[in-house]
């Protein structure tokens, strides 16, 4: 068995349409796509590139996910009422079990790290 390859998330990849669920849809009508890249061999840790047009949706996470901004500005609105903003150049975390809504407020693109828990 060789050596696993690199992944190099900066080199251009292939985005693909990733639909809004209409069921979880708040406002807007957001357009956005993934570039996945990798997952493990087990299926539980997975990254690449996502993007969305402007919108707010529901959202309920079962799996912990590192966000690296490269533009744009989002808002995260917790089910408790809590309200955090990032912009391009922020890092941050979800942790699985945050529920509340996403509000992509201006077009946005990110690095995203997602590992699944057992």
């Amino acid at each position: 068995m060789g050596v696993p390859a690199i992944v190099d998330l900066t080199t251009p990849g292939t985005s693909v349409p990733a639909p809004i669920d209409p069921g979880r849809l708040v406002a807007g009508t957001p357009v956005a796509a993934v570039d996945h890249r990798y997952s493990d061999a087990g299926g539980r840790f997975h990254c690449g590139l996502w993007s969305s047009s402007p919108g707010t949706w529901r959202v309920r996470y079962t799996e912990h996910e590192f966000c690296h901004l490269l533009r744009g500005h989002v808002r995260l609105t917790s089910d408790d009422g809590s309200v955090v903003e990032f912009r391009a150049g922020a890092a941050f975390v979800i942790p699985s079990g945050y529920s509340g809504c996403w509000e992509t407020v201006e077009d946005t693109t990110k690095y995203y790290a997602l590992y699944e828990p057992g």
